[in-house]
């Protein structure tokens, strides 16, 4: 009889070691998704070792994008991925840090918990950490949990999750964890070897935390012979079918076909005493590699922002445009523009004019402030194809209001507290807030659309629900004056009447749309986000009008000629 109780999961953790970014988030993922397209259900959560509450308030040269849940929490990049590739939205609890595992116990400290007790890292903090591992296995939704563990093994931060693994190990059944550790197999060119060493250190010093590794995954520019493999199994205590070769991929979206190939999947499946006969279903998965790996098109895409060194700072929107790109069989190929940079509108100009769309990335602050309203003017006014995204609706507002109606001084309180005509003001639930952490209006919020707007063409109904990360807002009291101008409202929140999308008409403008939120952050594989498909479409349609344009020119020159002869 089959058992009708909820479900009891497993357990899988990866950590990391050697250095960092060797992409523990894409293997997590990998092996989720594999998992996922047996019929088993997956989540993934991620434990980083880092004292802030949540990255937040992280400047994003330090730790790349903030990620926005539904439920509003604001979390590590790596949900980003995992919500990509599994196509199911992550919560509050699939990211815990140090910082809150501390404050948790810290706060049942102090309302007198442990009255009596010394409080330490073993027991009190590993127990905290323990039961947050465990709060999504305990649903009863998932089969398998998969924890990313981040930093590497061997940091002093990481130390308490990996007793933590240590201890769930010893008091969970003997095949409902299972533990994969990431590690660098190195290729050294003067010699002409791939070398172990590194590989063989790291998991000492993960046996010297007491835990031993069921699978090791290599990362590695060079395939693994078989010698190296039995090399790195004889000195790691695991058996040569658990060494796994991770090569490099030409995508991320390439990893769960290369980690299929070396049976990471069965593997797991076998340790964890799961039975499980069903292929893996990924032909929808290779019908978006298919697309992306032969795009019939190019189209070159600005990306204006104040972070653009460090790629990761908008991971989620480049993703989205993979995505995008993918679906329209095209190649997006991003420009990654320093908003300081187009200040001087020359410069802007000479920029831009060699683009097929731009798109205003979000921010914080008044640098590069300038600059973004330079280029969302020249956008407008050349015709081509934009899209801005929080700071960038709001950028989109204040040009419009200075270049279009007259209104000179328009800016945001963000930036100008006193200014004379705040078209973007602070959201007035934000005026008596002074903490920073976790206290922007955060997650989704429902949108309704204007039945006769671009919007509503885009997403193909009227009710949306969409991310949001943003303390300002379009000031309501310009509302009738935009309007009448030609920028036009046509999302908003049902609720408190907050604007959410602004547009120009299509007779103005072939396509030019604001957002208030941030709809990279649902974007993924199976469902690209809409507003992106478009993006990426109206940029094709530009870049074939402009294209076109001069050999219509000659066609006309010559026909000219031969009249005039």
């Amino acid at each position: 009889m089959a058992a009708t109780g909820p479900k009891s999961a497993k357990y899988i953790f990866v950590t990391g070691g050697v250095t960092s970014s060797l992409g523990k988030g894409i293997i997590a993922s990998s092996l989720a998704k594999l998992l996922q397209s047996r019929g088993l259900t997956v989540t993934i959560q991620k434990f980083d070792p880092y004292i802030n509450i949540d990255p937040g308030t992280l400047n994003p040269y330090e730790h790349g994008e903030c990620y926005v849940t539904d439920d509003g929490a604001e979390t590590d990049l790596d949900l980003g991925h995992y919500e990509r590739f599994l196509n199911r939205p992550t919560s509050q609890a699939n990211n815990i840090t140090t910082g809150r595992i501390y404050n948790n116990v810290i706060t049942r400290e102090r309302r007198g918990d442990f009255l009596g007790k010394t409080v330490q890292v073993v027991p009190h903090i590993t127990d905290e950490i323990k039961r947050n591992i465990r709060l999504l296995g305990e649903t009863g939704e998932y089969d398998i949990v998969i924890t990313e563990i981040g930093g590497c093994v061997g940091d002093i931060e990481s130390l308490p999750f990996v007793e933590a693994v240590r201890q769930l190990k010893f008091e969970l059944g003997e095949h409902d964890t299972l533990v994969i550790h990431l590690t660098l197999v190195p290729y050294l060119q003067s010699a002409g070897e791939l070398k172990t060493k590194p590989t063989q250190h790291s998991v000492r010093m993960l046996l010297e935390n007491g835990v031993q590794p069921d699978i090791i995954v290599c990362r590695t520019e060079h395939p693994l012979p078989q010698d190296i493999r039995k090399k790195i199994a004889l000195f790691c205590n695991v058996q040569v079918s658990s060494v796994i070769e991770a090569i490099d991929a030409q995508t991320i979206y390439d990893v769960p076909l290369l980690m299929q190939k070396e049976r990471l999947d069965q593997r797991a499946l076998y340790m964890m005493d799961l039975y499980n006969d069903k292929d893996a279903d990924l032909d929808v998965w290779k019908s978006f590699l298919a697309r992306l790996k032969n795009p019939g098109d190019v189209v070159r895409i600005g990306l204006v922002g104040k972070y653009v060194e460090l790629h990761d700072a908008y991971k989620s929107i480049a993703e989205s445009f993979i995505h995008a790109g993918a679906t329209n069989e095209c190649k997006v190929e991003l420009e990654w523009i320093q908003s300081e940079t187009l200040v001087d509108e020359h410069h802007c100009a000479e920029v831009l004019s060699q683009l097929d769309g731009v798109l205003v990335a979000p921010g914080f602050g008044e640098r590069g402030i300038e600059g973004k309203i330079n280029a969302v003017r020249y956008v407008r006014e050349q015709g081509i194809p934009f899209l801005g995204i929080c700071l960038g609706m709001q950028m989109a507002v204040i040009e419009y209001a200075r270049n279009v109606m007259g209104i000179s001084e328009a800016h945001s309180t963000e930036m100008e507290p006193h200014t004379g005509t705040p078209v973007i003001s602070m959201m007035e639930a934000q005026k008596s807030i002074t903490d920073k952490g976790g206290t922007m209006r955060l997650g989704a919020y429902a949108c309704k659309l204007k039945r006769d707007s671009l919007a509503h063409q885009i997403y193909g109904k009227l009710q949306i629900s969409e991310r949001h990360r943003h303390r300002y807002e379009f000031n309501n009291d310009y509302l009738e004056a935009f309007e009448k101008a030609g920028l036009r409202p046509t999302g908003t929140n049902p609720e408190t009447g907050l604007v959410e999308i602004v547009e120009l008409a299509q007779s103005q403008h072939p396509w030019f749309v604001g957002v208030q939120f941030h709809p990279e952050l649902k974007s993924t594989v199976m469902n690209p986000h809409p507003l992106f498909v478009q993006f990426v479409r109206a940029a094709l349609t530009y870049s074939q009008q402009k294209n076109a344009a001069p050999s219509n020119l000659a066609t006309a020159g010559v026909e000219t000629a031969e009249v005039v002869d």
